[in-house]
């Protein structure tokens, strides 16, 4: 949660949020707010009415599953519209009482086409983007969706997948880094904002296949110390995704930052990684 506010105008972007009615999406709309009131900020509410699910009600052959009945029916045209037009009157209206109770300014664009294209003209490199990892057409709430996956690597601004949680009493935010990106301030500037922000001490994981990264250390060091942020460097082999996991673990991380440019995004396993961490991950460009 975000417990202080820092001075309106600090941050140049919105905050954009993508809405599409589902449970992570509403917990992604309170962070946002959050957010937005320490950055003085203004949101955009995005729902997208996607044209594929429209077009598909119009094949005979399409058939839909209940989510609580289990019983399967015909796709119906008539009914996807009138279902997504219920979904944006709520998300218009969750938008406005979340926000307005906070004295937020806020809007809501209303879009019909594909999630991430129309997301994608909408979003600026200044926004930050949050968004629950799955929506409603998730197969499971673990996994991460298909419009999120493809957001975390396109967008030209931040994205934050926001995950509920719960702050460690010795937990650690972490910006996971690869041994050559000693020029990536962004990430380790967005990292050490939200360890301040939530009054926690930082770790700048490094992947590493050298072995000896004492002079990016040093420079880490050397640019976080007039923070006043408890901060700690950490070597780690190059590994796959299942040693970045247990490493985050035993940092205790509450939230994870990383850079698009991180060479894990260019490993099949980049997935599992975002799959398996059920906590916030920043992804900067």
């Amino acid at each position: 949660m975000v417990t202080d506010r820092q001075p309106p105008g600090e941050h140049r972007g919105r905050v954009l949020v993508l809405l599409d009615g589902s449970p992570p999406s509403r917990s992604a709309l309170v962070a946002a707010a959050e957010l937005a009131q320490a950055r003085g900020a203004e949101v955009l509410g995005i729902f997208v009415e996607e044209t594929n699910l429209l077009r598909s009600g119009g094949y005979g052959f399409a058939r839909e599953i209940g989510g609580s009945s289990g019983q399967i029916r015909p796709l119906d045209t008539s009914r996807i519209e009138a279902r997504m037009q219920a979904l944006a009157r709520e998300a218009r209206a969750a938008l406005q009482q979340v926000m307005l109770e906070r004295g937020i300014h806020q809007a809501l664009k209303l879009c019909r086409g594909h999630v991430v294209n129309e997301v994608l003209s909408l979003a600026r490199p200044e926004d930050l983007l949050i968004m629950g990892r799955t929506g409603w057409s998730a197969t499971s709430r673990m996994l991460l969706g298909s419009s999120a996956r493809s957001l975390v690597r396109q967008a030209p601004g931040d994205v934050l997948l926001w995950s509920e949680y719960r702050l460690h009493p010795r937990g650690r935010v972490v910006v996971l880094l690869n041994h050559d990106q000693g020029a990536n301030h962004r990430a380790v500037g967005t990292g050490a904002d939200l360890a301040r922000r939530h009054h926690q001490p930082l770790t700048i994981l490094v992947r590493t296949d050298t072995g000896d990264d004492s002079p990016l250390s040093d420079s880490f060091l050397s640019d976080l110390q007039q923070t006043g942020l408890t901060t700690r460097i950490r070597l780690l082999p190059m590994t796959g995704a299942a040693g970045i996991i247990r490493a985050l673990r035993e940092e205790n991380a509450t939230q994870l930052v990383l850079s698009r440019s991180c060479r894990l995004f260019n490993d099949p396993q980049a997935d599992a990684l975002l799959d398996a961490m059920q906590l916030p991950i920043t992804v900067t460009p």
